[in-house]
């Protein structure tokens, strides 16, 4: 059984449509002080050379303009997790439920153009509705497209000028992606879209697709997750890469029945990332169907939970590793691969998970930085599940969160929250292994799930990580909240088992069960793969601070269980709060990026929920992000210096 195992032959691309000058990892010629990709750069860095905002004059940041996306919709959007591009002066943002597109003047806020697709049905039925992620740019010469998925699957390219579709891109500025799907016969609706922008490089655009959430799937059959590249100028179909492989094909022998024929999902969601000089595009694929169970698809279910890297001109795999085998925890890739030429001279790419480690590799040969060792984790006990004996254990650098749920992990403030904690997991089996698998409802030792830790929402999420090429050194936003992993017999639908029902995770009189902090970002130096700090994300919220049986105790500062939005400068590391947890609050810090200590706070008007970005325009560098979330329709919020 392949497991995971490089390709023999490696091939450099030629004819890269910008040189190493314009797309290096700390700042372009082409692109000086913009914000170009999704994560400010083709290798997924989240860094910008701009050095105008330092720990001197940070406090002294000011609202410089406001956008609301109030209008921009057939209903209010109160939480826009997307980030914007910046080019030459314009901002291409994505808005509203129906993911309008727009662009604003990057100094004022003021509306340029709005595009808006109107899909009908396939929005109606699309599993991914909403602003998504953020658009993509794309420029040859003169030329300037912004191209975009919408929520109804179709891949469209806009003149960035004007916002009209390019007429001789597809069929009058839009190609279908339901066409050449596989699997997708037989259902009323076909459950594909994608949230995420494409990834464009060396003029190919490249679309990964998502799918519903997969806790209680439909069917144990699902459309493929294929991965496609286009033709950037025209929308042409250049190549498939299929995530679940076809008789005869790299892969196919690590499914080990017909599940391999009906198995759906193994999509892109996450994005993506490239190395335009080798021409190399990183996939982050998830899980296949279902997110707890996998007795229909037994195996390792290749490429499924796999970092893959193809030829983007031809779609050929060049190299894989399977971060999960058989993933049964809903931990699939959820972030971007990260590039990065180290100081100490190795050329790698990261993948930071949700299960909290950061698989490190030569980006060329996809060899381990660090050993990765098979290890055997606990089998289960669900019928009919099929388990693997092993998982892969990175040895460096140390997990940037807690792995395992037992005794020691349980809330203890106080002796009588403790007792009371221990009183509350009673009626779960516990983790001490980080693949501890799921558990039924009415297990045969009286227990209703298993705690797991980290959650399925990570550990580190869609919010990937930020690092600092001139150092070497990552920053990593995570939370520590715990899962139940409880499946039950699913009788509306033709998979055996699935996520229960009423399987709660437990609170004690209201507090989380596991100890702080609940949030955190961790600094991991890739040149040796040692910690240089850990800080908490947040402050200690109000309904801990202010509970009755903690007062008067002195409680170091816990964080919240959301996952910041980060980037990186060349003076500051800058965090939000981010979503995806209770206890946030309106602010962006600016941490000493050697140390993680707050040099500034800046209040936002509501909480951060897109990833926050910086850009130069005119000679003034801006800081900006959406805001919103709890009734607060969501506003795109620019800050710069008096």
């Amino acid at each position: 059984m392949i497991r995971n195992k490089l390709v023999p032959t490696l091939s450099l691309a030629a004819g890269c449509l910008f040189s190493a000058a314009t797309l290096g990892q700390s700042g372009t010629d082409v692109y000086a002080g913009d914000w170009p990709d999704y994560n400010g750069n083709m290798q997924a860095q989240r860094y910008s050379p701009l050095d105008q905002i330092t720990a001197d004059n940070v406090a002294n940041l000011e609202l410089a303009w406001r956008f609301s996306t109030a209008g921009f919709g057939p209903s209010t959007d109160f939480n826009n997790p997307s980030t914007p591009l910046e080019i030459d002066g314009v901002l291409y943002a994505n808005v509203g439920s129906t993911r309008n597109v727009v662009a604003l003047d990057a100094t004022t806020g003021q509306v340029l153009w709005m595009w808006r697709p109107q899909e009908g049905e396939r929005f109606d039925n699309a599993p991914r509705k909403g602003a998504g992620r953020g658009p993509a740019f794309w420029r040859d010469g003169d030329t300037k497209r912004v191209i975009d998925i919408t929520p109804g699957f179709f891949l469209v390219s806009l003149d960035a000028e004007t916002g009209i579709p390019d007429a001789t891109f597809g069929n009058n500025g839009r190609v279908d992606l339901f066409d050449g799907l596989r699997n997708s016969e037989g259902f009323d609706d076909i459950d594909i879209g994608s949230s995420a922008p494409p990834f464009i490089m060396n003029d190919v655009v490249v679309v990964g697709p998502a799918h519903k959430v997969g806790m209680r799937p439909r069917s144990k059959s699902n459309v493929k997750g294929d991965v496609r590249g286009y033709d950037a100028r025209t929308g042409e179909h250049l190549w498939t890469f299929k995530t679940i492989p076809e008789r005869g094909e790299v892969g196919f022998e690590t499914w080990l029945d017909d599940g391999v024929e009906f198995t759906g999902n193994a999509g892109v969601w996450a994005p993506m990332s490239g190395d335009p000089e080798l021409g190399h595009v990183y996939l982050p694929v998830e899980s296949a169907t279902g997110d707890r169970y996998g007795g229909d698809r037994p195996g390792d279910n290749l490429f499924s939970d796999a970092l893959v890297a193809l030829d983007i001109k031809t779609g050929e795999r060049q190299w894989h590793f399977q971060l999960i085998h058989h993933d049964i925890w809903d931990w699939d890739n959820p972030a971007a691969p990260i590039l990065a030429d180290l100081p100490n001279g190795r050329k790698i790419v990261m993948q930071v998970t949700k299960q909290s480690w950061v698989y490190t590799f030569d980006r060329l040969t996809g060899e381990p930085i660090w050993p990765i060792e098979e290890l055997p984790v606990p089998q289960g006990d669900v019928p009919g599940e099929w388990y693997s004996p092993t998982q892969p254990f990175p040895s460096k650098p140390a997990p940037f969160d807690r792995q395992g749920f037992t005794e020691d992990d349980v809330i203890d403030f106080t002796p009588e929250l403790r007792e009371l904690g221990l009183a509350a997991i009673a009626k779960f089996r516990l983790s001490e292994n980080v693949y501890q698998p799921p558990s039924v409802k009415d297990g045969p030792d009286g227990t209703i799930g298993t705690i797991s830790l980290p959650s399925a929402t990570g550990g580190a999420n869609w919010e990937g990580a930020a690092i600092d090429p001139e150092t070497g050194i990552i920053y990593i936003p995570s939370r520590t909240d715990v899962s139940i992993l409880s499946v039950d017999k699913d009788e509306s639908s033709d998979i055996d088992f699935s996520m229960a029902f009423g399987a709660r995770a437990p609170r004690v009189k209201g507090l989380p069960i596991v100890k702080p902090p609940y949030g955190r970002i961790t600094a991991i130096d890739m040149n040796s793969g040692d910690h240089v700090f850990q800080v908490a994300n947040a402050d200690t919220p109000d309904n801990i601070k202010n509970h009755p049986d903690l007062q008067g105790l002195d409680i170091p500062r816990t964080g919240v269980p959301t996952r910041a939005g980060i980037f990186v400068t060349k003076n500051l590391l800058f965090a939000g709060e981010g979503g995806g947890g209770a206890g946030a609050s309106p602010k962006l810090r600016a941490h000493d990026k050697n140390t993680g200590e707050i040099v500034a706070v800046i209040d936002l008007p509501a909480n951060q929920t897109g990833q926050p970005f910086t850009y130069e325009h005119d000679g003034k560098q801006y800081i900006a992000m959406f805001v919103g979330g709890s009734g607060t329709v969501a506003e795109l919020v620019a800050y710069a210096l008096p």
